[in-house]
């Protein structure tokens, strides 16, 4: 959770030469395109980034990792939490909610988003409105992090693809590389089920 909040405040403040969640929404935010357009091309794009390496070194604010993690996941950690950042301010959501930065904090977790939130009293499925993230509970705000808390460690848990990249670094580079182009489009789906998808209204 220490690493989330980290990611998260980086996300909100953006660094030297990175924007912030804001203005990397405002960036997709064009009126010849919709909603879904806007979102698309930002987790297109996001994608990309999470794949190359080396971009964390230009993230002001990095000596300030309040644990040692290798730079890579620190990397991927603070891309994939400004890309849920900003698809939910494409949705009009508040940042600076901590009910919002809970549910930004839910969709790290990938699939098992979805059942956490459940969990949580939470139905998602379709477009969470501002009435539902105001009712959502004190201790709901609690189990919904704790459960992302233990669900990131155990997706972290592998030892796998680690002992590849020891052992062929070029292999595990690329090995890795794909895995965060993947978790990051997953993520960002997920991202857009939350924030965005509306149900039809009458």
């Amino acid at each position: 959770m220490k690493i989330l909040d980290w990611g998260y405040n980086r996300a909100l403040l953006g660094g030297t030469g990175i924007d912030k969640a804001s203005v990397l929404a405002s960036r997709y935010n064009k009126p010849d395109r919709t909603i879904d357009q806007q979102v698309d091309a930002l987790i297109r794009w996001q994608r990309i980034l999470a794949g190359s390496s080396g971009f964390i070194t230009g993230l002001g604010g990095f000596i300030s990792l309040p644990v040692a993690i290798p730079a890579n996941l620190a990397s991927v950690v603070f891309i994939q939490l400004r890309m849920i950042a900003a698809i939910a301010h494409l949705g009009g959501y508040d940042l600076e909610d901590k009910k919002v930065k809970s549910l930004i904090f839910a969709c790290m977790a990938g699939n098992v988003a979805k059942d956490i939130l459940q969990e949580a009293g939470i139905r998602i499925g379709t477009r969470i409105t501002y009435r539902l993230v105001e009712n959502i509970s004190e201790r709901s705000l609690l189990t919904i992090n704790q459960k992302v808390g233990f669900a990131l460690v155990a997706k972290s848990g592998s030892k796998g693809f680690i002992n590849i990249s020891k052992a062929v670094p070029l292999a595990g580079g690329i090995i890795g590389g794909s895995i965060d182009v993947i978790s990051t489009g997953l993520i960002g789906r997920i991202a857009r089920r939350t924030f965005i998808d509306v149900a039809p209204v009458d």
